[in-house]
C-alpha cells in the first residue's frame, strides 16, 4: 500500500535530482560539457557493447566451433537410427507353430504324397515313397524358408524310373533365426 506522501515525497526527490543536474551542467563551461557528452557517449557505447554486442558475437563463436561436432553426433544418431531399423527388419518374425496339417498341406502343394507324417513338438518324421527328387527338394528348401525345418537325418534311396526316390526324413524346426538376406 503506497501513502499519498510517498509519492510526493517521490516526485520531490526526482524534481531536486533534475535541479541538482541542471544546476551542474549550467556551471560548466562548453569545453567541459563538450568533454563530459564525449565521455559520457563512450561509457554509454561501452555498455552497449559489453551488454549486447560481445554475448552475440562470443555466442557466435561458440556456435561456429561446436558446429562439426554437433553434425558428427548427428551423422552418428541417423547412422544408429539406420542401424537399428536394419536390425529389426533383421529379426525373422517366430516360426509358425509346427502341425501334421501344416506339413501335409505343404507336401500335397509340391505333388508329394507321404506314407507317414508324425509331428512331435519340433520333429517331423516324414515317409515317401516313388517320389519325385525335384520335388522333395523343392519342398525342402520352402519348408525351411517358411516353417523352419532343417533336415537332421535322411535316408534317400533312388528308384529305377527317373528323378523317382523313396525318402526317409528327420526334420527339426529352428525357433530362433536371424535373417541373412
Amino acid at each position: 500500500m503506497s501513502h499519498p506522501n510517498s509519492s510526493a515525497n517521490f516526485r520531490t526527490s526526482i524534481q531536486g535530482a533534475r535541479e541538482s543536474a541542471a544546476t551542474f551542467w549550467n556551471d560548466r563551461s562548453t569545453q567541459e560539457r563538450k568533454q563530459l557528452l564525449v565521455i559520457s557517449s563512450v561509457i554509454l557505447l561501452a555498455l552497449l557493447y559489453l551488454l549486447l554486442i560481445d554475448p552475440a558475437l562470443s555466442g557466435r563463436v561458440e556456435l561456429r566451433n561446436s558446429l562439426p561436432e554437433l553434425r558428427q553426433k548427428a551423422a552418428q544418431m541417423q547412422q544408429l537410427s539406420r542401424d537399428a531399423a536394419a536390425l529389426s527388419a533383421s529379426v525373422a518374425p517366430p516360426p509358425p507353430v509346427l502341425s501334421k496339417a501344416i506339413i501335409d498341406t505343404s507336401l500335397a502343394t509340391r505333388g508329394l504324397k507321404p506314407q507317414s507324417v508324425v509331428v512331435t513338438e519340433e520333429i517331423v518324421r516324414i515317409q515317401l515313397s516313388s517320389a519325385s527328387f525335384a520335388a522333395l527338394v523343392d519342398w525342402l528348401g520352402e519348408v525351411q524358408k517358411t516353417v523352419r525345418l532343417s533336415v537332421i537325418d535322411a535316408s534317400i534311396t533312388a528308384q529305377t524310373a527317373s528323378d523317382t526316390v523313396n525318402a526317409t526324413l528327420t526334420l527339426r524346426q529352428l525357433k530362433s533365426e536371424s535373417r541373412s538376406e
